[in-house]
C-alpha cells in the first residue's frame, strides 16, 4: 500500500485494517556505544527507535521480532537483560516480542522488526503536509544529544536535575505511541513523522515528501540540552536541530485547527504541543532568527549513509 519513503511500510492483510511494518538495524560503534551503556539501555533504545516509527504512522504496535548478533564472550545475563528491556517497553504499548534469532557476530548488532495496525482513515504519511500547515512537535528537542555529551564528557558541570534528564533521554527515550495515535485521529493533522535524525534533517524530509518547503520560527530546545550545551561550549540550538534520537513526533497541522488541537493535546497528555514553524510553497528549509531575519538552513542531522 505504501513502501519505501515513510517511517514504516504499509500492507493491507484484510479489508478491516492496515498493517505498518518497520525494521531498524543498530550496530555497536555506529548507532550506539555499548561500552558506555548497560544491556537494558541498549535494548530499550533499540525498541524505542522502532516503536517511534510505528507511532509516526498513527499506528498501534502489535508484535516485534528481534535478531541479535553478539560476540562469543557476551554473557548470557547481558543478553537476557537486553531482551527484558525490549520486552518491557514493547509491553507498555500492548506489543509482544513474537520471535527472532541470536547469532554470533564480530560486533554487537540488533535488528528489530515491528508490526503495527491502523485503520485506513487514521493512517498518517509524511507526504500529507500542505503549504500553510503549522509544524508542531510533541516535545522539545536536544536532550538525547545532551545525554550523549555527558557520556563523552562526564566532568561537565551541570545541574544534577538537568544531568539526570539528559542521561534518561539518551538511555531510555520514550516513544510517543499514544501521542501518535491521538494525533492520527484528527483529520486536521495532515502529516506525521518522528524526529530521530534531528529536526533540520527530518523536517526537510517531511517538506520534500509533501512537495513543500518549511520555515522554522522557533527552535524548541529542551532545558537539559540548554544546560549541557552551554557547559560544553556549544550552541544549544544545534542540539535540537541536528542532535537526533529524541523520538518526538513532528506534525503538520491545519492552521485554523491548531489552537483547538493543542488545547486538547495538553489536556490529554499534560504537555504542550509546540508550534515551531510552518510549511511553505517555496522549496527548501529556512530558519527565522530572533531579529526576524530569515536564512537558509542546511540539514545537518544524522545521515545513515554518511554516518553523521
Amino acid at each position: 500500500m505504501a513502501g519505501i519513503g515513510d517511517d514504516a511500510a504499509v500492507w493491507q492483510p484484510s479489508r478491516s485494517h492496515l498493517s505498518v511494518i518497520t525494521t531498524d538495524a543498530l550496530i555497536d560503534g555506529v548507532h550506539f556505544d555499548a561500552a558506555g551503556m548497560d544491556a537494558r539501555a541498549v535494548g530499550h533504545r533499540a525498541m524505542a527507535a522502532n516503536l517511534s516509527d510505528v507511532a509516526a504512522m498513527g499506528a498501534r504496535p502489535v508484535l516485534a521480532t528481534v535478531a541479535l548478533g553478539v560476540a562469543a564472550q557476551t554473557a548470557t545475563e547481558w543478553i537476557l537483560d537486553c531482551y527484558r528491556a525490549m520486552s518491557a517497553l514493547a509491553g507498555e504499548y500492548g506489543a509482544a516480542i513474537a520471535g527472532g534469532d541470536i547469532v554470533r557476530a564480530p560486533a554487537l548488532a540488533l535488528s528489530l522488526t515491528i508490526v503495527g495496525e491502523v485503520s485506513r482513515s487514521r493512517l498518517k504519511l509524511r507526504s500529507g503536509g500542505r503549504s500553510g500547515d503549522i509544524v508542531a512537535l510533541t516535545g522539545p528537542l536536544g536532550a538525547s544529544r545532551a545525554g550523549l555529551e555527558l557520556l563523552r564528557r562526564p566532568e561537565l558541570a551541570v545541574d544534577a536535575a538537568d544531568a539526570r534528564a539528559a542521561r534518561a533521554a539518551f538511555a531510555t527515550p520514550r516513544p510517543r505511541v499514544r501521542e501518535g495515535r491521538w494525533l492520527a485521529a484528527s483529520s486536521h493533522v495532515h502529516a506525521l513523522m518522528d524526529s530521530s535524525d534531528g529536526l533540520s534533517t527530518d523536517l526537510a524530509r517531511l517538506a520534500v515528501a509533501s512537495g513543500c518547503g518549511a520555515e522554522i520560527g522557533r527552535v524548541a530546545v529542551h532545558p537539559a540540552a540548554l544546560a549541557v550545551a552551554r557547559a560544553a561550549g556549544h550552541e544549544p540550538r544545534t542540539y535540537a536541530l541536528d542532535g537526533g534520537e529524541d523520538f518526538e513526533l513532528i506534525a503538520a497541522v491545519a492552521p485554523r485547527a491548531f489552537a483547538h488541537l493543542a488545547e486538547g493535546f495538553e489536556r490529554r497528555f499534560g504537555t504542550p504541543l509546540l508550534a515551531v514553524g510552518k510549511l511553505e510553497r517555496e522549496p527548501g528549509l529556512r530558519l527565522r532568527e530572533d531579529d526576524g531575519a530569515v536564512r537558509g538552513l542546511t540539514p545537518a542531522g544524522y545521515d545513515h549513509f554518511a554516518g553523521g
